[in-house]
């Protein structure tokens, strides 16, 4: 059974990616073992994703908050770092949704 996503959260999905940066860092997450030198089975590390951007950490941290916010990348903490990784059941939920509301 298909459950709708509400247009609030697409319109949270939007507002995400509309973001050059953040679209960015979800490409990258899309294939990190292409674009990162160290990652496990959590995700990437929040200082990879930094280090790669070239933006204070801080930035790239608010960045991913915003993605997981809109439900599109995962956080994990291990001790004092957080790696991220990409949502991809609901990045497949946000594609069927699109296919069937626009």
């Amino acid at each position: 059974m298909r459950t709708e996503m509400t247009e609030a959260e697409l319109l949270e999905v939007f507002k995400a990616l509309a973001n050059p940066v953040r679209l960015q860092l979800l490409r990258w997450l899309r294939e990190p073992a292409r674009h990162f030198a160290e990652i496990n089975e959590v995700g990437v590390c929040v200082s990879h994703i930094q280090a790669k951007a070239g933006l204070a950490q801080s930035t790239v941290s608010a960045y991913l908050t915003t993605l997981e916010r809109a439900g599109l990348v995962r956080s994990t903490r291990v001790g004092k770092w957080t790696h991220y990784r990409r949502d991809e059941g609901r990045i497949a939920q946000l594609v069927e949704e699109l296919g069937h509301s626009l």
